[in-house]
């Protein structure tokens, strides 16, 4: 899902910084009253892990790959906007050290994936788990159907800022400037290659971490957040 540069205009990469930068504004002052020395380093091992997540690629038919992201796992524990803060932090690692995902793009691939997944996914979570005991099947079931719901968004909305390329950006003969697929190509490849491949790997990895932290690290569970974000 990370869009590298020059498949987005310069426009559009910054409509995206500015579509992010609020986000981090309220994320950052959230955190600032909220974090302690508990939830640091937790929010520290939860982006490494989804810094690590995303590096794992499943090839999907057609030639391409897609990966399981994590945020929808982090808002849950720790809340969606340390699910902000610690995906964009992952998210500016790989594309200044690895290459993954464009500096250009940035923005775009932060407002996918570390805005729009994590607050999809944990307002479907609170949806379905509600108030119920951690022992109850609506956590680990809510916990699924959030990541799936999360990531595919995601890919919904990376879909249409490909798609719109071509509409906006183009030579006077239509010739394409950017990415050359329309919104009736873009969608429905990726979202074919999130709701079959990366979507359900999403759902495993979301639903899989919080049953195992409910057995083995239950106290970690204690300061999951219960707002649901404005």
């Amino acid at each position: 899902m990370h869009i590298p540069d020059g498949y987005l205009s310069p426009q559009t990469c910054a409509v995206m910084y500015a579509a992010a930068t609020p986000f981090w504004y309220v994320a950052a002052r959230k955190l600032k009253k909220t974090l302690t020395t508990k939830t640091v380093p937790l929010l520290s091992i939860f982006s490494a892990f989804s810094f690590v997540l995303m590096m794992f690629n499943a090839p999907v038919p057609g030639g391409t790959t897609a990966h399981a992201v994590g945020g929808v796992l982090i808002a849950i524990i720790l809340g969606p906007w340390a699910a902000i803060m610690g995906v964009s932090a992952a998210l500016f690692i790989q594309a200044i050290f690895f290459g993954d995902g464009g500096i250009l793009a940035f923005g775009a691939n932060v407002f996918n994936m570390a805005v729009v997944m994590p607050l999809v996914g944990y307002v479907v979570y609170r949806a379905i788990a509600g108030s119920s005991a951690m022992d109850s099947s609506k956590q680990w079931i809510g916990a699924a159907v959030a990541g799936y719901v999360g990531i595919n968004v995601a890919a919904l909305c990376a879909a249409i800022e490909f798609g719109l390329q071509p509409i906006l950006f183009h030579t006077a003969n239509n010739t394409p400037l950017y990415c050359p697929y329309n919104l009736s190509q873009a969608i429905p490849a990726m979202l074919f290659a999130h709701m079959t491949v990366a979507g359900i790997i999403e759902a495993i990895v979301t639903s899989g971490v919080l049953v195992f932290l409910k057995k083995s690290m239950p106290d970690i569970l204690g300061g999951m957040a219960k707002e649901v974000p404005a």
